[in-house]
């Protein structure tokens, strides 16, 4: 409080005027769309090098993605801890692109959590194209809308390297809608893309407006042929 017993000036917040204030949100804000369109644009081990380079780009970004996800009806990644819950208890899980680990946390499961910087203990930084886990050592693979770059199939590749093939492991994907709209294929190219690598589709979820959820079993062999995995980039307009 002010020495005098005085009231504090209206309009600060942290030592910031509301002015102040206003212009760091949308100074972050603008920081957030531009880290956003780079991971997408980018292939995995730039923006692994980006990041270690500059940590605090991590935090920038996942405060504009919490900001988003506070906005959502229906957040994907909390229907996947449930159907966890509900009936893999024992899985081993990969979180590929965890964020700030909600899913690890949320679960008893054993969970190796990785994302380009660390900023939890059991967080794993790395390019998601070079998972530091054995072959066949998960049951259950996770890729809740952080499949960002333009080189999808080689993370997907990692994912059916390091999924058990007996039994067969499961990949999830939840992913934006939005990124097939006007693609030449859509969401039905965006499938057979993933199952050319060496999975098979078992379910699909497209009920919500914003998001679908996609249930694939890895096959036995990954196939060496080249593969093209295309979504657009989701892009957060300025508002």
């Amino acid at each position: 409080l002010p020495v005098d017993g005085g009231k504090r000036p209206k309009g600060k917040r942290g030592g910031l005027s509301a002015l102040q204030d206003r212009f760091r949100s949308k100074l972050e804000g603008a920081k957030f769309r531009m880290l956003n369109e780079q991971l997408y644009t980018t292939r995995g081990e730039e923006a692994f090098r980006s990041f270690s380079r500059e940590p605090g780009l991590f935090d920038i970004y996942h405060r504009g993605f919490r900001e988003q996800v506070e906005k959502w009806p229906v957040n994907p990644l909390h229907r996947i801890i449930q159907w966890i819950k509900a009936g893999h208890a024992k899985a081993v899980v990969a979180d590929l692109g965890c964020g700030d680990a909600e899913l690890a946390d949320s679960l008893p499961n054993t969970v190796h959590s990785f994302d380009l910087v660390s900023r939890r203990p059991h967080v794993t930084a790395c390019d998601m194209a070079r998972l530091p886990l054995p072959a066949s050592s998960v049951d259950i693979a996770v890729f809740c809308l952080s499949l960002m770059g333009t080189n999808l199939a080689d993370y997907l590749g990692e994912a059916h390297r390091i999924l058990r093939k007996k039994p067969a492991g499961i990949l999830k994907v939840a992913e934006v809608r939005s990124r097939f709209d006007g693609e030449p294929g859509g969401l039905d190219r965006f499938v057979e893309s993933i199952e050319s690598i060496g999975f098979k589709l078992t379910s699909q979820d497209k009920k919500s407006k914003m998001f679908v959820m996609m249930e694939f079993r890895v096959l036995p062999q990954r196939s060496q042929d080249p593969v093209d995995v295309v979504a657009k980039p989701c892009l957060y307009k300025r508002r």
